[in-house]
């Protein structure tokens, strides 16, 4: 680890969870100048506190390299299989099939997305809405 723990770090359990999930380092072979598990515990860190990129502390790799990182690995699905991951453990913990069976959603949350089309908007949509 290059810097100093922050509670936001992950534990060693939890690291061997992960990193078969993260992709290769370079392509050529070329040793990477900062650790993977390094750039995670920086995302980790701006997750949990908030803070804004630049703000990153120096201790962890520059922002910018950690931004790369995400980005490249949220276009590659990566977080996303990381996270499906960890899901998939935290039921088996608790006795549970891998893959939930229900889901939640609320009204206010769907009502207000941006991501939702205009005409999919709204508490009572018209039936021949949904059609389109």
């Amino acid at each position: 680890m290059g810097h100093r723990p922050y509670p936001s770090d992950l534990t060693e359990e939890q690291w061997a969870l992960i990193e078969s999930l993260l992709p290769p380092g370079h392509w050529d072979g070329r040793k990477e100048k900062h650790s993977r598990r390094d750039i995670v515990d920086a995302i980790l860190y701006l997750d949990r506190t908030g803070c804004a990129w630049r703000y990153l502390p120096h201790d962890f790799p520059p922002w910018q390299t950690v931004y790369w990182h995400l980005r490249r690995w949220e276009e590659q699905g990566v977080t996303g299989r990381i996270t499906g991951a960890l899901r998939r453990d935290l039921r088996a913990r608790h006795g549970r099939g891998a893959e939930p069976s229900v889901a939640v959603m609320d009204s206010q949350s769907v009502k207000a997305a941006d991501t939702a089309g205009v005409g999919t908007r709204g508490y009572d949509i018209r039936q021949e809405d949904q059609r389109a």
